[in-house]
């Protein structure tokens, strides 16, 4: 059997944005790694989209778990010896949006940066060897406009009142991050963007039984995918939403 073309792998995929990330990316030809922290989770829904013929096969990788990712670098190692795209999608909001940002608990604020800072920051570092090893690969950051200091300092802007803080400043990390991995990787070719989905109707975005939101999952998993499938003449370092670069 030939060796696919471009292998990509997308965490927090088993729902939502990640999973059509990976049914987009698939549908593009990309042989698609669904990651998920329940393993059993991850094969239900890799099964899915197999069912559709899609290259896509499941593998186990919970963020916050240095031994968790460190054997999903060593099966990607191993069958693969490359990484081509890696989509950092998982992430978490669990704000109480009763409280004002200055009465969220530490405890909050810790598990939010757990998972939506350092553990994407140890993914990365923990693959870019694979992503080096790569003709052409791309780190997609999926962050949010909530991660924009401008925009939580205009008065005008749709997200000026919508202070969630730790889920916020979690976002603003992710795009710092990016920029200070871009600056490492110039000249090399690694790319790495981070983005923002739209406002997705999605379990995130629920509160009660409704889900808010004015896009729909293919949709918001569309920015993540142009990102992840740019030529070598894309940008590096940079935030967006579709082809619009947003203000940081």
């Amino acid at each position: 059997m030939n060796a696919p073309s471009r292998i990509a792998l997308v965490t927090g995929a088993t729902r939502g944005i990640g999973f059509e990330t990976v049914r987009q990316l698939a549908a593009e030809g990309v042989h698609v790694l669904l990651a998920g922290r329940d393993p059993a989770r991850a094969a239900v829904a890799a099964a899915e989209l197999k069912a559709d013929g899609l290259p896509v096969e499941p593998i186990a990788l919970d963020v916050t778990d240095e031994a968790s990712i460190a054997a999903a670098v060593e099966q990607v190692r191993a069958k693969y010896g490359r990484l081509d795209i890696l989509v950092n999608n998982a992430g978490i909001a669990i704000d109480n949006g009763t409280l004002k940002p200055s009465q969220q608990t530490m405890a909050t604020w810790r598990t939010t940066f757990d998972t939506n800072v350092f553990g994407l920051i140890a993914v990365t570092n923990a693959f870019l060897p694979l992503l080096h090893a790569s003709p052409s690969a791309r780190i997609v950051n999926v962050s949010s406009l909530l991660g924009s200091i401008r925009e939580h300092l205009n008065p005008e802007s749709f997200i000026y009142d919508f202070k969630i803080p730790a889920y916020n400043v979690s976002k603003t990390a992710v795009n710092a991050w990016t920029v200070q991995l871009a600056h490492e990787l110039r000249g090399s070719t690694v790319k790495v963007n981070t983005i923002h989905p739209g406002y997705v109707r999605t379990d995130m975005n629920k509160h009660g039984d409704e889900q808010n939101g004015e896009l729909e999952v293919a949709d918001g998993a569309a920015t993540s995918v142009r990102l992840a499938l740019i030529d070598d003449a894309g940008p590096s370092g940079g935030y967006f939403y579709r082809d619009e670069a947003l203000p940081w």
